[in-house]
């Protein structure tokens, strides 16, 4: 089947599903098609696009999919069985009931993705070569810094062992200084905007000047003479000689490279930790997000059944009453709904108003055996924002503990004020003494359980009879905004 022809049929919108078995569509662009029900088994599809595609229940067993693209596509219940996945992009799929049994998933290899310590760990061929490459290394070492710690203390002429001594001293502060000059060298090496290979060629370069430098300074003051009298006395081959001068430079050179690429890799962890940790920040974030949510969801059916009860309680005995609680529930209403669900705080100011149309609700209902007062001692505080439904669970308490259970005429307080880096959010009644078991009611709970979810220890409740009965919520001043 022509491509044109594949394109016809798949913008035709027939309600037939597509059959293209066995059919070379690399590079094929399905974007935004309906392919519900296709069959593309046994097709080529590298680097195919079907982003936004549909294809539920599609079919596309062993198929070549390297390098194709499904963002956000619909992939329920589509068939990748014995396909080849090697790249393919899933990004935002839907993944509901795919089968992938048998596919390839895997990544293709990426130089730049190497890494010293995964492939020595990975236990290859490749892997076990490197290891024993630095055993040897290791070995080699130690067994040299045995041998000449051990000539520079015992060698019979006294110019070998000053000889011995100079290179001792030489190689322990050219490591020494290799490291130290090429960790001052990483900040400027990493600044550059070339290929890595390129910076580890250019860090050996550098390393290779100052290792000259450093040495001939060092040879000029310390060795240079000694080794001129071993020369007179022909008794430098006695010393052991001395190799090509470059050959030393492969000391400073691997160590500074190997430090350099430790770096790095030291340097990716710490990203990947901080990413991985920014994930689980976020995590927490929406988790913490949710729990407001269930609490919030659960205040408000709580104060709409008690609203409801009080007005039905008066449809037939003062209309006008009933009629009146009506509107004012219609404006407390348009207040809590008006707003996103996402956002889970609001100024003072606003939060008061919301208690004062409650509290005007249930004078309604009370009449003169309910007053309430409402003062907040600086201005500015109606400024702070504060979490949604932090003070009417608790003005309702004080209504339906306090006020309800009095005989004669109640008074409900609510005092906002600082003091001591703590604002506190005081509400007042005159009712009855708090007992024992009401902390554990629901409306109380759901408000300790919201502070310490975005406050922890910067926030709490105080239930107190004496001297005069009332609810504290204290928060942090520094954890409040204007």
């Amino acid at each position: 089947m022509e491509k044109q022809q594949i394109i016809e049929e798949l913008r035709s919108g027939k309600p037939v599903p597509i059959r293209m078995r066995a059919s070379s569509l690399r590079g094929f662009d399905f974007s935004g098609m309906d392919l519900t029900d296709a069959d593309l088994s046994f097709s080529n599809l590298t680097d195919a696009n079907f982003n936004d595609a549909k294809l539920r229940g599609a079919r596309i067993r062993a198929s070549n999919l390297s390098r194709a693209s499904f963002r956000d596509a619909d992939l329920t219940n589509v068939d990748f069985s014995f396909s080849n996945l090697t790249d393919t992009d899933l990004t935002d799929a839907k993944l509901d009931g795919v089968n992938l049994s048998f596919s390839n998933k895997n990544s293709s290899f990426q130089w730049g993705d190497m890494s010293l310590v995964a492939l020595i760990q990975s236990q290859s061929w490749l892997g076990m070569a490197v290891a024993m490459l630095f055993g040897a290394i290791f070995v080699y070492g130690v067994s040299g810094i045995v041998y000449f710690t051990n000539l520079i203390t015992t060698a019979s002429d006294p110019l070998v062992m000053q000889l011995n001594q100079f290179v001792v001293v030489n190689n322990l502060l050219t490591g020494i200084l290799t490291i130290f000059f090429t960790n001052r060298t990483i900040v400027w090496l990493d600044r550059l905007q070339i290929a890595v290979w390129k910076r580890h060629l250019l860090l050996s370069f550098l390393i290779t000047l100052a290792y000259i430098a450093f040495t001939t300074t060092l040879y000029c003051f310390w060795a240079q003479e000694i080794i001129n009298q071993l020369i007179l006395r022909n008794s430098l081959d006695a010393a052991g000689g001395t190799a090509p001068w470059y050959f030393y430079t492969l000391g400073p050179i691997g160590l500074a490279n190997l430090f350099y690429y430790l770096s790095r890799q030291g340097q990716q962890l710490s990203r990947k930790i901080s990413e991985q940790e920014y994930q689980l920040l976020s995590l927490e974030k929406l988790k913490t997000r949710a729990e407001l949510s269930a609490l919030q969801a659960r205040i408000n059916p709580h104060f709409l059944y008690n609203s409801l009860n009080s007005i039905a309680s008066l449809v037939h005995g003062d209309p006008d009453k009933a009629e009146e609680m009506t509107v004012l529930l219609s404006k407390l209403f348009r207040y809590t709904t008006g707003r996103s669900n996402d956002d889970y705080y609001d100024t003072i100011n606003s939060e008061l108003e919301m208690v004062r149309t409650y509290l005007q609700i249930e004078q309604v209902r009370f009449g003169d055996r309910l007053k309430f007062e409402v003062q907040v001692e600086d201005p500015a505080l109606s400024k702070l924002t504060i979490p949604k439904f932090l003070l009417q669970p608790i003005v309702e308490n004080a209504v339906k503990h306090g006020i309800s259970k009095l005989p004669e005429a109640g008074c409900i307080r609510v005092h906002i004020f600082e003091k001591d880096d703590w604002l506190y959010l005081c509400v007042q009644d005159n009712g009855p003494a708090f007992g024992e078991n009401l902390s554990s009611g629901y409306g109380l709970r759901s408000i300790q359980e919201k502070l310490k979810l975005l406050y922890q220890d910067d926030a709490s409740v105080e239930m107190r009879n004496e001297p005069d009965k009332h609810v504290a919520l204290k928060i942090k001043t520094n954890r409040l905004t204007a």
